[in-house]
Parts: C-alpha cells; sequence; structure tokens
C-alpha cells in the first residue's frame, strides 16, 4: 500500500479503537477474565478486519501486510482485548493459503464475523517448529471412512471462545491441517488464564473420528502453508508488541512532564530524561526494522526460509524493545506504576503476554541465527564474479543485490591489497593511498554521493551491502572526512565556485580534510569555541586571519586540507558569531602535533593556528551563520558515525576469533553473538531511513542522534565480547596473526570506546534527544 492509503487505515483503525473504548474494555477483561472473548467482535466484523488478510474474492479487504500491521499496531497502542492476532492473523492467514474448498467454505465463515476459528500447532513449550512431533492422524478403514485425531496441543488463542481448530497433525507420509469444530467427541479442553485477562486452551484429542471432509490439505502444501501463516503472524504480533511499547512511551512522557517533585517537574531531572530516551532509542530501531521487514515480506514472495528468519528478526526485536519499555515505564512512573489503577498494568501485561507467545526473543534470536546461517553458508559457495566491474554511472537500483554483492566481493579479492585486511589500527594516507586511487580510477570512491557530483548514488539497500562487504573482506578504513562529511555538506551548502574547486580534488585524492570543531577545555560544548578569525583587505584581496588551536583532530598530520569553525564575531551571542571555513593546512602559520591513542597510535592531533591567512572565498555559507552550516554537517557527522561499518567489522573479529576457537558449539557465546548480530542488522536498519533522507535532500531531524548512540554502544558490547572471548589475548598488545591474518583483540573496545565520546558524547546525544525529540522540560 502506498503511505497515504497506510495513513488512512492506521486513523480509522486509531478512530475505532479510541471510540470503542478499548483500553477499558481490556481493563474490564482483567477484572472479569471469564467474560466472553467474543464480545465485540461484531463490531469488528463489520469493519471488515477478520478478512483484512483476505482476499477479495473471499469477501476479505485485501489490505496487505503492512496495512494489517498498521490496525495490530493501533491495537497495541489501545490493547485491545479483541483476538485479532490469532483470528484475523494466524487463522485467516492459514485459511488464505489453501485453495480447497473446504479451506474456502471456512475462511468464508471467519471473513463473516461469523466463525472464530483457533490455529492448534504447538506441542511444547518454547517450540517455534511448524512440523507436528506427536499429534498425528490416520485413516479410518470401513466404519465410513475418515480419519482418526490423537495428542495434544497447547497455548491455543483464543480459549473458550473459539468456534473450532485448525490442528496440525502428522499424517502416514507428511503433515495434515484438520477442521476439528468445538463440540467434537473426544476433544477435551483445559482453559488457560492469561495475565492480560485474555485465554488459552490446552486441547487433547483422545481418538477423535473426523471425517474426510475435515481434511483441510496435506503434504507439502499443508506445511508451506502453516510455515507461512506462523512466520506472518509473528510479524503482526512484531507489529502489536511495538504499538504497546509505544503507548507506554507515550504515557511516560506525559506523566514525566506533568508530575512534581522539589519543586519542578520530574522530566528535567537528566537521569530520567536518559531512561526515556533509552525507551526511544529501542522502540525507533524496531519501528526501522519493522518497516524494513515489511517491505521485505509485504508482497508474499520471500521462500519459507528466508519469510522465517525476518519474522524471527523483527520479532526478538519488537519483543526486545517492548519488554525494554515496559520496564522502564513502570520504574519512571513509581508507586502509581506498581498499581492496578494506573493503565499502564495493561499494556505492560498485554506485553507480557505476547512476548511469551508465538516464541520468545531468545527463540527467535536462536531461529535466526539457524536460518541464516545456512543461507550465508550457500552464499558463501556462490559462482565467483566474472563480469566486469560497472561504472559508477550505472543504474544500481536495477541491478538485483545478491549480483551487486557478488561484483564488489569479487572488486575486493581481486584490487584489494592483501597486507591491508584488517588492520588493527587507522589506515594512515601513506598505507591506504593506492587503494583510494583505486577506487577512484573506478569511480567507487563516493558511493553515496550523487552521480551529478561524481559518486555512486546508491540506493540505501546497495549503500548497506556495499558497507557490509567492505567489512567482511577487512578493508582498512581510508582518510574519509571529504567523502562523509565536507564532501556532503558542500553540495548542499557550497557555491558553485566551491563545489567544483573542491569536490574533484576531494574524489581524486587530491585533498585529504580533517575537522577542526573540538577545542581545548570545550568537549562538547561546541559553541564555546574560542579560536578566531578577524576579516581583512589586502593586496592579495579579502582573507581572514585565523588565530587559535583545535584538538582531537582525526589524522590532521595527513591531512593537507580541514574544514573548521572560528569565531567571527565576538561581541555576538554565543552560537550567533560562529562561521565555517575551508584552510589550506599548508599555509603559513599551522602546526600539527599528534597526540597518542590508549592504544598507542597517533590518531588525533592538536592543531595551532599562529596568524593564518585564509582567502575570504574560503567562507562557507554567510557570515556569522556557521552555526547553521555546523548542525548541518553535524547531523552528517552523526549519521556517519551510526553507520554499521564499525560494529559490522567487530562482529567480523568476533565470528573470526569464534570459528577458530570453536566457540560456537558453547551456547552461552552463540547465544550472545545472535544477539549482537542482531542489533548490527537493526542499526542497519534505522541507518537505512535516515540515509534516505539525506538522499532526499532534507535536513536531517534532531532524532538522528539515537544512530549515533546504538551504533557505538553496539560496538562496545561486541568489543567487550571480544576481549572476553579472547581469554588470555586479551590483555596481549598489538597484532596477533589468526589464520594467516593479522588480529587484535583489544582494537575494537578501545575504538569503541572513543566512538562514544566523539562527535558529541552519548550522554549529550542523549540530551539532545531528551529535549528536541521527546520534549521533556529543561
Amino acid at each position: 500500500m502506498d503511505s497515504d492509503s497506510l495513513l488512512a487505515v492506521r486513523e480509522a483503525a486509531l478512530d475505532y479503537f479510541t471510540r470503542s473504548g478499548a483500553t477499558a474494555r481490556r481493563r474490564a477483561r482483567t477484572e472479569h477474565p471469564q467474560a466472553d472473548e467474543a464480545n465485540g467482535w461484531g463490531e469488528i466484523a463489520a469493519l471488515g478486519w477478520p478478512g483484512m488478510l483476505a482476499p477479495e474474492a473471499a469477501g476479505g479487504l485485501a489490505l496487505g501486510l503492512d496495512g494489517a500491521a498498521e490496525i495490530l499496531r493501533a491495537a497495541g497502542e489501545h490493547a485491545a482485548p479483541e483476538p485479532l492476532l490469532a483470528v484475523a492473523g494466524l487463522s485467516a492467514l492459514l485459511l488464505a493459503r489453501l485453495d480447497t474448498p473446504a479451506a474456502r467454505a471456512l475462511l468464508a465463515e471467519l471473513v463473516a464475523g461469523r466463525s472464530l476459528p483457533a490455529l492448534a500447532w504447538q506441542e511444547s513449550a518454547g517450540d517455534l517448529s511448524a512440523v507436528p512431533l506427536a499429534c498425528g492422524c490416520e485413516a479410518r478403514a470401513g466404519q465410513g471412512g475418515g480419519v482418526l485425531l490423537q495428542g495434544d496441543k497447547l497455548m491455543v488463542l483464543p480459549g473458550a471462545a473459539a468456534s473450532g481448530w485448525l490442528v496440525s497433525a502428522r499424517g502416514e507420509d507428511d503433515a495434515v491441517l484438520l477442521w476439528v469444530p468445538r463440540g467434537t467427541a473426544g476433544v477435551s479442553e483445559t482453559i488457560v488464564p492469561l495475565v492480560d485477562g485474555s485465554q488459552a486452551a490446552n486441547l487433547r484429542f483422545e481418538e477423535v473420528v473426523l471425517p474426510a471432509d475435515a481434511v483441510l490439505a496435506s503434504g507439502p502444501a499443508a506445511q508451506e502453508a502453516l510455515r507461512q501463516a506462523l512466520a506472518v503472524g509473528q510479524i503482526l504480533q512484531a507489529a502489536e508488541l511495538l504499538g504497546a511499547g509505544q503507548a507506554m512511551l507515550a504515557q511516560t512522557l506525559a506523566y514525566l512532564r506533568t508530575r512534581s517533585q522539589f519543586g519542578k517537574p520530574i522530566g528535567s531531572f537528566q537521569a530520567l530524561q536518559h531512561r526515556s530516551v533509552d525507551m526511544f532509542i529501542h522502540l525507533e530501531v524496531a519501528q526501522a526494522t519493522l518497516n524494513e521487514v515489511l517491505a521485505l515480506a509485504s508482497d508474499g514472495t520471500l521462500p519459507s526460509d528466508r519469510l522465517e528468519a525476518e519474522a524471527s528478526r523483527v520479532n526478538a526485536r519488537c519483543t526486545a524493545a517492548a519488554l525494554q519499555a515496559s520496564r522502564a515505564a513502570v520504574q519512571l512512573h513509581g508507586a502509581i506504576g506498581y498499581t492496578q489503577e494506573c493503565d499502564l498494568s495493561l499494556f505492560y501485561k498485554r506485553v507480557l503476554c505476547l512476548s511469551a507467545w508465538l516464541g520468545n526473543a531468545t527463540a527467535h534470536q536462536r531461529r535466526h541465527a539457524a536460518l541464516t546461517g545456512e543461507a550465508e553458508a550457500a552464499a558463501s559457495s556462490a559462482a565467483a564474479w566474472n563480469g566486469e566491474f560497472l561504472a559508477r554511472t550505472t543504474d544500481w537500483s536495477a541491478m538485483p543485490e545478491a549480483e551487486f554483492r557478488r561484483m564488489v566481493r569479487g572488486f575486493l579479492q581481486q584490487r584489494y591489497p592483501a597486507h591491508l585486511r584488517y588492520l588493527s589500527h587507522r589506515a594512515r594516507w601513506s598505507e591506504i593511498r593506492e587503494w583510494y586511487l583505486t577506487l577512484s580510477a573506478q569511480g567507487w570512491v563516493a558511493p553515496a554521493w550523487p552521480q551529478s557530483h561524481g559518486g555512486m548514488g546508491l540506493p540505501a539497500d546497495k549503500l548497506i551491502a556495499w558497507i557490509e562487504e567492505l567489512e567482511q573482506h577487512g578493508v582498512a578504513r581510508a582518510p574519509d572526512q571529504g567523502i562523509v562529511m565536507i564532501g556532503p555538506l558542500l553540495i548542499q551548502h557550497g557555491t558553485p565556485e566551491q563545489q567544483q574547486r573542491f569536490l574533484p580534488r576531494i574524489l581524486s585524492g587530491e585533498h585529504v580534510w580533517c575537522q577542526g570543531y573540538s577545542e581545548p577545555n570545550a568537549g562538547s560544548d561546541l559553541a564555546g569555541l574560542r579560536t578566531e578569525a578577524v576579516a581583512g583587505r589586502d593586496a592579495q584581496g579579502d582573507h581572514f586571519v585565523v588565530n587559535g588551536q583545535k584538538i582531537w583532530t582525526t589524522l590532521a598530520q595527513d591531512a593537507n586540507h580541514i574544514f573548521m569553525l572560528v569565531r567571527t564575531d565576538k561581541g555576538a551571542r554565543k552560537q550567533e558569531g560562529i562561521s565555517f571555513l575551508l584552510c589550506d593546512l599548508r599555509t603559513p602559520g599551522v602546526t600539527v602535533r599528534p597526540i597518542h591513542t590508549l592504544a598507542g597510535e597517533p590518531e588525533f592531533c592538536e592543531v595551532f593556528f599562529d596568524n593564518v591567512r585564509v582567502p575570504a572565498d574560503q567562507l562557507v555559507g554567510r557570515l556569522h551563520g556557521g552555526w547553521t552550516i555546523a548542525k548541518a554537517l553535524l547531523g552528517f557527522e552523526r549519521i556517519f558515525l551510526g553507520s554499521p561499518k564499525q560494529s559490522q567489522y567487530a562482529l567480523g573479529q568476533l565470528a573470526r576469533l569464534g570459528q577458530a576457537r570453536r566457540l560456537f558449539a558453547d551456547p552461552v557465546f552463540a547465544q550472545r553473538f545472535a544477539a549482537l548480530r542482531l542489533d548490527v542488522l537493526d542499526l542497519s536498519a534505522a541507518y537505512t531511513g535516515f540515509a534516505n533522507i539525506v538522499r532526499a535532500g532534507k535536513p536531517l531531524p534532531a532524532s538522528v542522534s539515537l544512530l549515533k548512540i546504538w551504533a557505538s554502544e553496539t560496538y562496545h558490547r561486541i568489543g567487550a565480547l571480544l576481549v572476553e572471548a579472547g581469554e588470555e589475548q586479551g590483555a596481549v598488545a598489538g597484532d596477533q596473526v589468526l589464520d594467516g591474518q593479522s588480529f587484535n583483540v583489544l582494537s575494537p573496545l578501545i575504538g569503541s570506546t572513543a566512538a562514544m565520546i566523539y562527535g558529541g558524547t552519548n550522554e549529550i546525544q542523549r540530551n539532545i534527544l531528551a529535549r528536541q525529540v521527546l520534549d521533556l522540560p529543561a
């Protein structure tokens, strides 16, 4: 569906749940759990929602997966009590995939709201398999034929409201799907009250005799239909979990803005602001993951194993985000949050219920790891690239991603210097220059720049693939401030003359840039800078004379140009007397002094300016308007620092160590690795959304700060596990050798420690999000 149609579906759903008092009805359900869960289903049927996923030929709405996800998310935002996921989701999905007369008849009854069939598939707690193990059926010889059903099913939703059950069973040769109407002899039902006021049922089938037409499907068709229905149901469940988490964040923010202690709103307390920001970050990453998975799965063409992997990925993420939000919300509400009187309790319990059904986060992490491990093994054995390496002006959108990856992989295998793989330190220009020139000659040095300015103009999916392939090959990061920061800034804010002068020289490697923002004693207070630029005129023309000092300037000793903030009006307010200048570091009066990091590397520098003359035409933007330019550049920096590159590289190092030491046989390590891998994958989803904003030429919102936080803290968690997994090697200084390639156990941990500081500390980023995005009081 297009964005306008999705918005209309969402608004209609929110309107219904608000008008019908869905949250109040959930409260009534929790207070009277024996009430009929079918109450209110007539109103749902009047909206057509039982058939939201059914085809129009069956009387359904055919909203598609993305439209249904908006209804489920809205249901989560109101803790709606109707069994939408169980009936309009799982059961309707299964029946819609079975093209048999019996299935079509049952689907018609479901769509009309006259029947609430429940899917009975699970046989043991925590089992995500769609293959029945114990519940079996066999054909009856004589006595009128039909089949005999025997076995147990657990956690069948809805419970007492179900009209009957769609049962998966093991036949003589393959899976069988059966319809068992309520009241069938031999079926015993144990109602299980759930924490959110709803009900599940545990079923026992003891020599249940069913007619032949009770068989809805058998063999591979039955198995595939069940796998697809469960996977899509898990995606819809993720949407409902996300909605519940978002509702709890909204309730918490409202409470923090109004509840006062010590004479001020508690939302002004930094500790509570940062807790709220963490809720927001988890939910935003979950939203990005859901958006990405819906885009992949909505056309219904994904094979079952890929669909199951994506369902597990998004379910694990949305479950974790909703659980984190529920726990933080109770804490931030204080004592009132621990009471039944507070509506928060209804959402808290709903999340507990949803997060336990259809597989919890840990189970989905394990399944995703198993399924993607098989897929990656198959991909690694795919045919090598034998074609040409395409020009930068190629229509990359038209190229299949798998083909693009093979091409990039082939290029790296043929052109990237083997001795530079998996460098443990930040590459110096002298080491990486030839590789930079190789990329430049191919036209691939600026993958994210528009083609009109000499870049590749990669769409977001290809850019993520590009990053992943480079990191998996162990490609070192070149001094790239020109590519990732000043280049994009000049494309948006530079004059045509500045673009013509500087952009080609960045692409060719003639100009190597560094950034001059930080100053001694200013810390993260960017507006506190004191480096001064005084305007003047001489025989050579208008110019500025710069005096002052910059610090923490990455690889300034390798650069020949710097972009910097300078104070051009000392009498103006802090942020109003700043200008943005470009300067040639070879100008007389510039001194560069390296600073060694924790790792012993001269990665940072101090840069001193002593009466340095800068031509006036190297002012970017208007005089005293540098703060606007600075904020734009900070957006580019934060999206760059929020790139998945560093985390992907560190994860690759962790995988190398895990394979070399056979750590994946340890279930604890395997589980932690699986969770971190999903953190990196979902970082890529969030990054894609912001990258698309940049490509559209729009200003980045303040929420881009969440990228920097998630990326650097994910990087740090990977680095910490790498050191832990290295055991005694975690104390070894310098490079080691692993499988014939250099390896440094400590490098990612030390690098990630810096990543949480530079570009504005993560605490500053949380302050920005709290004030500018969550609107919490100062």
